[in-house]
């Protein structure tokens, strides 16, 4: 019984006196850790920073879609017969009513021949029968007869001369004749596929948008277009035509664009990477995106201010709200102005108001990070994007622009501009006056194809 009282009192003082020495060791630590937080003494906290830049954002979203032609057909026989003649080449271009596939019109022809013979005997009759009908020797029924004769034989006539032309396909319109399926003798039944004509001089781009943009998307916005089969080029396309009506399994709208290709470099069939701009933003406040620290459904930013001498600031968190994003980059719409300087990376060591920190400039780095390859410069440039993204080109000319944020709003390289009326027409722009103006064309450079814009009743 002794014994395990002994044992209690030899605990209980162990006990005590490990909880001493623990507050012993802690109690030195606190001034320490207090300076650390910005109380003044010690090694200020090391952190990153940014300006806030003035740039040029654009609201866009990218999608994939593919190249058709203005106009395609596929020629095809009416009626049954033999080919006598191939009027066109493979691949080269074809004018509006030329005549590309003759078939054997031997018969017809013949048919035609009677029927003009006929058709003279009818007329004939009829005037011979409107002399005796004046002279009172005949009755008018037999006038009557052979004028009725005579409608008859001009309808004959018509007959034959319908089914002749038959036998001859014409070019619907001018474009470049495919790859023919048939040759001269062949046997076609009426249906059968001969030869493709295609109209490219200007080429429709469709593809389809999320539901969620059928407000932003109007007639007359650009689209900018990658070509996988051409790399480095760009081709810039206007929106002329929405489906009003949303598909319901992907719960997206259907969108057509139009391109000039009078220089041919396009191909319908071709996969195409569309960036469709909505709206342009001119002097974007923008910041970093890492140094946004978002809590909740609030956004805010770490803002230095001036600190207790020229190398050391202290920091300030302030609320923003956020506009638009690129890859990188984000939009400030309230809470930041032009000029202020915010934590790029290091908040997390900021645990409070008024810390004091010592600044590393993060574009004066921004260089040597994006030739190691592990900057956060060069993730900005990661070809991930959002559904709906901003290219941010900035204003300075001595700040540097994202490569992405480039490619989505500078017209170069395009195709060289060529002469004459645009193939796609004058599309009258419904955008807002914020958004990239279409071009004015004069009413003597308008395609004759597409006739001018009617004043609403």
């Amino acid at each position: 019984m002794a014994s395990k009282v002994i044992y209690t009192v030899v605990a209980v003082a162990g006990i005590a006196v490990a909880s001493g020495a623990a507050w012993w060791l802690q109690k030195p630590k606190a001034p320490d850790s207090a300076a650390g937080n910005g109380a003044g003494a010690g090694k200020p906290v090391t952190v990153e920073a940014a300006k806030v830049e003035l740039a040029r954002l654009s609201d866009d979203t990218q999608a994939v879609g593919s190249l058709r032609s203005r106009r395609g057909v596929v020629l095809r026989p009416e009626v049954s017969g033999r080919i006598t003649q191939l009027n066109f080449t493979d691949g080269q271009p074809v004018r509006k009513g030329q005549v590309l596939v003759q078939f054997d019109d031997q018969l017809p022809l013949a048919q035609v021949q009677q029927s003009q013979a006929e058709l003279s005997i009818a007329r004939a009759n009829q005037k011979r029968n409107q002399e005796l009908v004046a002279q009172n020797f005949i009755s008018q029924r037999s006038l009557d007869e052979s004028a009725a004769n005579l409608q008859v034989a001009e309808a004959k006539l018509s007959l034959a001369q319908a089914t002749a032309a038959r036998l001859k396909i014409l070019a619907p319109f001018d474009g470049i004749a495919g790859i023919r399926l048939v040759n001269v003798g062949d046997y076609l039944k009426d249906g059968a596929d001969i030869v493709n004509i295609e109209d490219i001089e200007a080429i429709f781009v469709d593809f389809r948008l999320p539901e969620r943009f059928q407000n932003k998307v109007k007639r007359g916005q650009t689209a900018m277009l990658d070509i996988d089969a051409l790399p480095g080029r760009k081709y810039t396309a206007q929106i002329q035509a929405i489906d009003p009506l949303i598909n319901a399994d992907g719960r997206s709208i259907g969108i057509r664009g139009c391109i000039d290709n009078r220089q041919l470099q396009l191909r319908p069939g071709m996969f195409a990477r569309v960036n469709t701009v909505f709206g342009v933003r001119e002097n974007a406040r923008v910041v970093p995106e890492e140094a946004i620290v978002p809590q909740g459904a609030r956004q805010f930013v770490i803002k230095l201010l001036e600190g207790p001498n020229e190398q050391t600031r202290t920091t300030k968190r302030v609320e923003v709200k956020v506009g638009l994003r690129s890859p990188g980059k984000v939009e400030i719409l309230e809470g930041l102005e032009a000029g202020d300087t915010v934590v790029a990376t290091g908040q997390q060591r900021v645990q409070r108001d008024g810390t004091v920190v010592s600044v590393v400039d993060l574009s004066a780095n921004a260089s040597s990070r994006a030739g190691n390859g592990n900057g956060k410069t060069a993730a900005a440039a990661s070809p991930a994007s959002q559904a709906s993204s901003a290219a941010a080109v900035p204003a300075a000319p001595q700040a540097a622009a994202p490569k992405t944020a480039v490619a989505a709003t500078a017209p170069a390289p395009q195709q060289a501009p060529l002469a004459g009326p645009n193939p796609c027409g004058v599309v009258v722009s419904e955008a807002p006056g914020a958004l990239i103006p279409v071009r004015s064309v004069a009413p003597a450079e308008r395609s004759p194809a597409v006739p001018p814009a009617r004043a609403p009743a």
